[in-house]
């Protein structure tokens, strides 16, 4: 059964850099739309960035300017680019997508998160 694998997160200085992905665990047709989202202890999920299949994107307007998210088909991957880390960036971070399956069915699928802490 497919599932999203979320790879990237890690320990990191504030002012670095983390790759975030997101890919389906088998073949597929294609992502129609796949958001990140992210969870700070004690706080509700939050989103993060979006993509849709027609190229638009969106952003949380808390980190415009220092993330971005784009798409690779041909790996069936989505990529989260967080610049300029900071202290409260720390958190889970999660991907939900929208998968099309080989059979022409679709998926909304969620990752089972990364970690990203943000600590000198």
């Amino acid at each position: 059964q497919v599932h999203l694998v979320e790879s990237g997160g890690g320990l990191v200085q504030p002012g670095g850099s983390l790759r975030l992905s997101c890919a389906a665990s088998e073949t597929i047709h294609g992502i129609a739309a796949a958001d990140w989202y992210r969870q700070a202890p004690g706080k509700e999920r939050e989103l993060v960035a979006g993509f849709r299949s027609d190229g638009t994107t969106k952003y949380a307007d808390a980190m415009k300017g220092r993330i971005t998210i784009s798409g690779d088909n041909a790996k069936n991957t989505v990529f989260l680019q967080i610049n300029s880390l900071k202290p409260e960036d720390t958190a889970v971070y999660y991907c939900n997508a929208v998968l099309f399956l080989i059979d022409s069915s679709s998926r909304n699928l969620w990752g089972q998160g990364t970690q990203v802490t943000v600590s000198s």
